[in-house]
């Protein structure tokens, strides 16, 4: 029994350590790297999560998240509210025309939110993400693709002066902007201070702002405002949302659209 519980520990500060190092672990990596089943695993990380070490996700854990200067890297925030940031970006590829110039921000909806853009015609892209400007490189003639400089973030942004100047520079017809956090009174919000003024400098560049944001943005607070509720000319957020939330969000936004999650999707999840 005692050789058990230390086996026990042993994995947990395996799992914490990875989680520590790269924000998120993963159910079937860790199976293969501790030679355990997929049960153990799962014991081993509903422990950590009622210790409040780790926050349980759809297949596995990520860092937790709370203080409004913690930034979960990419690959932590990817494996969130999959299907609701799919029905999202579904939702908001509809609203762009052919024709258009928009800017994408950084982050993991909006990444989801690019690979939706296919089946849009004549667009030109704006980016300081490094991830969505990989999704749209392509060989379309009908597609320009506009990646920033500046400093890498663990949300792979590029941001800092040269972002800045690059984006105030230029004027889209519209912006589709990812948020950590929104809430009545600090608005839209960010964890990184730099992020946020490259986020603001790619607002005022657009004619249009869409926000999208998960039902599990409302209430969060980064440390900087990018922008205030009623800047966002359309808000897409999905059903999850709560009603008082929703009410909020109806009376400040321009318009606020909210994407329903096919149920097959959550069973998937």
């Amino acid at each position: 029994m005692y050789d058990c519980v230390v086996l026990a520990r042993q994995r947990q500060e395996v799992i914490l350590d990875e989680v520590r190092r790269s924000g998120a672990v993963q159910v079937h990596a860790l199976v293969t790297r501790l030679g355990v089943s997929d049960m153990t695993i799962r014991r081993d990380l509903d422990v950590l999560a009622k210790r409040g070490l780790v926050e349980k996700v759809y297949g596995g854990a990520t860092s937790v998240v709370g203080r409004s200067t913690d930034e979960p890297g990419f690959e932590a925030k990817s494996v969130r509210a999959l299907a609701e940031k799919d029905a999202i970006s579904a939702r908001a590829a509809s609203l762009i025309r052919p024709g258009t110039a928009i800017g994408i921000s950084a982050g993991t909806t909006t990444w989801t939110f690019a690979r939706h853009l296919d089946d849009v015609p004549d667009i030109t892209v704006v980016t300081n993400s490094i991830r969505v400007a990989d999704v749209l490189r392509t060989d379309r003639p009908d597609r320009t693709v506009v990646l920033t400089g500046g400093v890498r973030t663990p949300s792979d942004a590029l941001v800092g002066p040269v972002a800045v100047q690059s984006l105030r520079s230029l004027h889209l017809d519209m912006v589709f902007l990812g948020v950590h956090g929104m809430a009545d009174g600090p608005g839209f919000t960010t964890p990184n201070l730099n992020e946020s003024e490259t986020d603001r400098a790619l607002v005022e560049a657009g004619g249009r702002l869409v926000v999208l944001a998960d039902h599990t943005k409302w209430g969060m607070v980064g440390i900087s405002t990018i922008a205030d509720l009623s800047e966002a000319d359309v808000l897409v957020t999905d059903e999850g949302i709560a009603d008082d939330a929703r009410e909020i969000l109806a009376a400040r936004v321009g318009e606020l659209i909210v994407a329903d999650v096919p149920e097959s999707a959550r069973v998937a999840e």
